[in-house]
This record gives structure tokens, C-alpha cells and sequence, in this order.
């Protein structure tokens, strides 16, 4: 039988750190070797599985070194400093990274691309298989409509999301402007107030709702004349997104540096 695939996990008390934490848990081929919270956070030498009622005999630490040591791969859904932070030390230590982080500057990204070039990383601002499965569907719809359909994304999240529009949202936008030949940066529409004017020919409009709970909602509309089709996408509870971080640690193993997308673990690519 295989050796288990050890797995440390950032922001390990957040509500994803503690979702991840559970499926490494409840999975048969991985195990918690290592779980990263912020310096001073109160719960920092507590057991990582306490919030789950669980003993995993891992303590939560703010020292990446520790956390690191003898890992496989973290797991990171943090914020893009937090990002940085750990990359650096993956980067020291060895450790292959799967990276749900959004909202990175380009200097952020260059650093992500660099570190690639020794580092296995694979990095989706969305591991929901589900969503990754849509990007593929709104490209083949985007290439099959045609000019004649204007193009929205309204998506929707919890109170507590920081950036705006999600990574998710602005990931299927690059993947519509592409598909029509164009750059998101060109034809993008992120607000709209008092007198706009008619909609521009070929924009993207995007639309963002923060509120409550929501877990994760995106929808696309198409809307054409005589009819609209919409592609939506929601997300119930975050095990979707832990499910596929997992699959993306298992893809990672004995793979070669560089920069990996949900396309390549779902074998979506090409």
C-alpha cells in the first residue's frame, strides 16, 4: 500500500482550514501533518482537530518551519500576503502547494510563476470540480452563440468575502472574453450607476452580491434577442471545495514543477 500523502494545511481554524482539515481526516490516502494559524491567534498549540471535537495529536502554529516539516503539500486558502508568506517557505522547504488564494496583485502573480519553476503549485481561484466543469461549458457556449448575446456574471458570497468580484467570477470572465477573441481588461464592466448610456457591444457585465451566509453562488446570462440562457453554478456547504483541493494533492504527487490549473487535475486540458 502506498505511504499516505502528508498534508499541512494554512488558516487551518478559518472556516475552510477547518473544512480541510476534515476531509484529510476522512480520507484513506492523505494525513494532517502540519496546521498554520496567524501569530497570536489565541488558539495557536491547541490540537488542530479541537473545533471538530477530533485528536489528531497536530498543534496549531504560527511557525512555518514547524508546520511545514515533513509535508508533502499545503494546502492554502488564506489572503494574498498570508499566500506570500508560505510560499516562500514552501518554497525553502521542499513543499508542493495547492493554492485557493484570489485576489493576488501581479507582482503576487509573477512571484506564484517564478516559484512554479521549482515548486509543483497548482493554483484555482475555484477547486470545486462543478465549477471547473462550467468554465469549460460557458467557453463552448461563448464560441456557439456568438456576438449576438450580451454577456453578465452575477455572483454571490457570504458577508465576510473581502474581494470583489470573486476570483471564480473573474475567472469565467477571462474564459468568455477569450472564447470571443477579445482581453477581459478591454471589455469588462464592473459597475453601472446613474445615466450609462446603451450597453457596449461585446462588454462583460459583472454584478456582485454580499450577504449572510452564502457559500458561493455564480451565474452567467446570455441574453440574446427572443431568449436567455443562463449557466449557474452553486455552491451549498465549502466540502465541494475541499473535495477538490484533495484531488488536486493527489495530482500533485511525483508531478514536476510548474503551474497547474483544475483543467490539468480534472484532465479537462488540451
Amino acid at each position: 500500500m502506498a505511504a499516505a500523502i502528508r498534508v499541512a494545511i494554512a488558516g487551518a481554524t478559518g472556516r475552510m482550514g477547518r473544512m480541510l482539515i476534515e476531509a484529510v481526516l476522512a480520507s484513506d490516502d492523505c494525513t494532517l501533518t502540519g496546521a498554520l494559524d496567524v501569530p497570536g491567534s489565541a488558539a495557536l498549540g491547541e490540537d488542530a482537530g479541537a473545533a471538530l471535537g477530533r485528536v489528531t495529536g497536530v498543534a496549531l502554529t504560527a511557525d512555518l518551519a514547524r508546520g511545514l516539516a515533513g509535508a508533502d503539500v499545503l494546502i492554502d486558502f488564506t489572503r494574498p500576503a498570508g499566500t506570500m508568506a508560505h510560499l516562500a517557505a514552501c518554497r525553502a522547504q521542499g513543499v508542493a502547494m495547492v493554492i485557493g488564494t484570489t485576489g493576488l496583485d501581479p507582482a503576487q502573480e509573477a512571484a506564484l510563476a517564478e516559484a512554479a519553476a521549482v515548486l509543483p503549485i497548482v493554483r484555482a481561484p475555484n477547486m470545486s470540480v462543478g465549477v471547473n466543469v462550467m468554465l469549460r461549458l460557458l467557453a463552448q457556449a461563448a464560441r456557439a452563440l456568438g456576438a449576438g448575446y450580451d454577456i453578465e456574471v452575477i455572483e454571490a458570497h457570504h458577508r465576510h468575502k473581502v474581494d470583489a468580484p470573486s476570483g471564480t467570477a473573474l475567472a469565467m470572465g477571462q474564459v468568455l472574453a477569450q472564447a470571443r477573441g477579445r482581453r477581459l481588461e478591454d471589455c469588462a464592466v464592473y459597475a453601472r450607476q446613474g445615466h450609462t448610456g446603451e450597453r457596449a457591444e461585446g462588454s462583460i457585465g459583472f454584478a456582485t452580491i454580499r450577504g449572510g451566509d452564502i457559500v458561493g453562488d455564480h451565474t452567467v446570462h446570455f441574453a440574446g434577442t427572443g431568449e436567455r440562457l443562463e449557466i449557474t453554478h452553486r455552491s451549498n456547504s465549502r466540502a465541494n471545495y475541499a473535495a477538490g483541493s484533495l484531488r488536486a494533492v493527489r495530482f500533485l504527487q511525483g508531478r514536476a514543477p510548474g503551474l497547474y490549473g483544475m483543467d490539468d487535475v480534472l484532465g479537462l486540458a488540451g
